[in-house]
């Protein structure tokens, strides 16, 4: 069973937490704001599971039945809401989940506790629904809003919740969880930390991909040719990128750290930082061969080509543009 010391990271919050629970201090609203694979739903799981425990310590004690229930999914307090569209909390959802349930009182708890998942995806109607109930929540109720994006969030709900921010977590808690609690060996360990960029939940799962290694290596194939291949090779590499079209960004950051491998190793010349060590003569070649900025113009034109893919601009043309920034620089 999980608790708070099995969280890496994220020392602020679950001081936050600790305190809210021992000095009875615990708001009806809180948004967990941070990128896929922060942590959010750890954390609200958790701050759910000790509001309901029943030896009320500042941590679940994991023993209890309602901890019991809260671990296995099962407990009636903790409501997660659900939405069948894939893009979209509807007004009827946030109504029929939280709105017309909230009025009954817990079954068995001190506290009713709704977590609403990916709730940037609130429509305008919905938040305001919802807004009405933040106003004037029951005594018992608290509501966990797990976001990516708050800003998208009204402001008039923003105001009424507490802001908890999941900000990035060390390389080196990455690297020593990775290396001691999963035991992935040092070389894949400090590819994935460098390339999880702070979040945990990347890093574990990008330790566990085998799919991860596969575009590591068409990418790093075409790295190392590119300034050989010509136009028609280039095309045929950007028809085999598309088939990874959902995992498109994790194959630009591994293009995105190869060069900045390559600038750092032009500016320092020290191996030690370098995260692609297996590939060490090929970075030193394009560290010589490579102006300043040119690189820079390339880690530009990576971000550029994140933009426009987001934006929905054609596949095709946004990888040729780049493929033909990085070839001539």
């Amino acid at each position: 069973m999980a608790s708070f010391k099995d969280v890496v990271g994220h020392k602020d919050i679950i001081k936050y937490i600790h305190n809210a629970v021992e000095e009875n201090k615990v708001s009806h609203a809180y948004i967990l704001n941070g990128e896929r694979g922060s942590g959010k739903k750890m954390l609200a799981n958790l701050f759910a599971t000790t509001l309901l425990c029943e030896k009320g310590g500042p941590d679940p004690c994991n023993v209890c039945h309602s901890c019991k229930q809260a671990e296995s999914g099962n407990h009636p307090d903790i409501i997660r809401v659900n939405h069948e569209k894939p893009n979209t909390i509807s007004v009827d959802d946030i109504r029929q989940q939280v709105n017309n349930d909230i009025q009954i009182k817990p079954y068995q708890g001190p506290y009713k506790i709704y977590i609403i998942a990916e709730a940037d995806l609130m429509s305008v109607q919905a938040q305001n629904a919802l807004l009405k109930t933040i106003e004037e929540p029951p005594e018992y109720a608290v509501i966990f809003l797990l976001t990516e994006n708050a800003e998208v969030l009204l402001p008039t709900i923003t105001s009424r919740c507490v802001m908890l921010k999941l900000r990035n977590i060390r390389d080196t808690l990455i690297r020593k969880y990775l290396m001691e609690s999963l035991q992935i060996p040092d070389y894949k360990a400090d590819m994935c930390t460098a390339f999880a960029q702070g979040n945990m939940g990347r890093a574990i799962m990008l330790a566990n991909s085998e799919y991860f290694n596969e575009i590591r290596e068409e990418a790093v194939q075409l790295l190392k040719y590119i300034n050989e291949m010509d136009v028609s090779e280039i095309v045929k590499a950007i028809k085999k990128i598309s088939t990874y079209k959902l995992e498109v960004n994790d194959y630009l950051d591994i293009i995105m750290i190869w060069y900045r491998d390559v600038l750092l190793y032009k500016a320092t010349k020290e191996m030690d930082r370098v995260v692609f060590k297996d590939q060490l003569p090929y970075i030193q070649e394009r560290a010589r061969k490579s102006s300043y900025e040119g690189i820079e113009l390339i880690l530009e034109s990576l971000e550029k080509a994140k933009q426009r893919l987001k934006a929905n601009v054609n596949f095709e043309l946004v990888m040729e543009l780049l493929l033909l920034t990085i070839k001539e620089n």
